[in-house]
């Protein structure tokens, strides 16, 4: 099955004036200049840490001497080394989850879901810089966010207030026109993607989704088109969330964007604060 979705990709260096992935990105540029090919700094607000390469990020954090993390919102998960055999994936979780406390980052326990998605759902604000140590931690591209998977020593750096330093990707606009057929999914038109461009096109490249078909897929299809651009080997996805889209999807980014103001994100049942850190831990 194909999707009716037409997909005009239009590759290249652009004149990005008006486009969504230029202003995330000047919103957030440190250094540099925001020309393809040159090398750029880039104020993260977010942080995502997984329980493989994120505990090695928290070390190297520790190993910097800050006395707390910068960013508005650090998060570890544990959801990829959940298997034990031994105790040494446990000891990695007592770990995060006293560091978690120590420094004032969230803690997600073992059973709260896989961190792309939680993320996705609970903190995804539109405009914000999320770096991550997963790779499809630009699953959250999808709400409008630049959401960028990178390695631990990258997002340790960023965790101690550093930029994250990247060669300036060229973006690449997908312009989306008509509707998905039914039986036909929002996968269907990443393999499309996939199908065209490889494993290897996406490489150095952000993919931007636009266009009167972008405006009829709910969030959790956008949401798979960006999570799947990983496997193109792209620097990150993004949507642009001011296109129509359903109403409980409006509903879901206004309830998330909240929390800015400090409401509590959706889908945590019970928040215990520490009253000499203040970290919070999802339950």
């Amino acid at each position: 099955l194909t999707p009716t979705l037409s997909l005009e990709g239009r590759g290249g260096t652009r004149a990005m004036g008006q486009s969504l992935t230029r202003k995330l990105l000047e919103a957030h540029l440190v250094s540099g200049k925001t020309v393809a090919g040159e090398e750029i700094g880039l104020r993260v607000d977010q942080a995502l840490l997984t329980d493989t390469n994120g505990t090695m990020a928290f070390l190297q954090f520790e190993a910097m001497g800050f006395p707390r993390v910068r960013p508005a919102r650090v998060v570890a998960y544990i959801d990829h080394n959940v298997y034990q055999v031994d105790s040494r994936n446990s000891d990695d979780h007592r770990y995060l989850q006293t560091a978690s406390s120590r420094y004032g980052a969230w803690f997600s326990k073992p059973g709260n879901g896989i961190c792309h998605q939680v993320h996705f759902e609970s903190f995804s604000i539109p405009g914000q810089f999320v770096l991550g140590t997963d790779s499809h931690t630009p699953l959250c591209g999808s709400t409008g966010m630049l959401a960028i998977g990178a390695g631990g020593l990258d997002v340790a750096v960023a965790m101690g207030g550093g930029p994250y330093h990247v060669v300036m990707p060229r973006v690449t606009s997908v312009w989306l026109t008509g509707r998905l057929r039914p039986w036909v999914s929002a996968k269907d038109v990443i393999m499309e993607l996939l199908r065209r461009y490889t494993v290897r096109g996406g490489s150095g490249r952000i993919f931007e989704y636009g266009g009167p078909g972008a405006a009829m897929l709910s969030l959790p299809q956008r949401a798979t088109i960006c999570n799947m651009g990983a496997e193109l080997g792209a620097t990150t996805s993004v949507f642009f969330t001011k296109m129509p889209m359903a109403t409980a999807d409006a509903i879901w980014i206004a309830t998330s964007t909240a929390s800015k103001t400090g409401s509590f994100p959706r889908k945590i049942r019970e928040l215990i604060v520490s009253p000499s850190t203040n970290s919070l831990t999802m339950y």
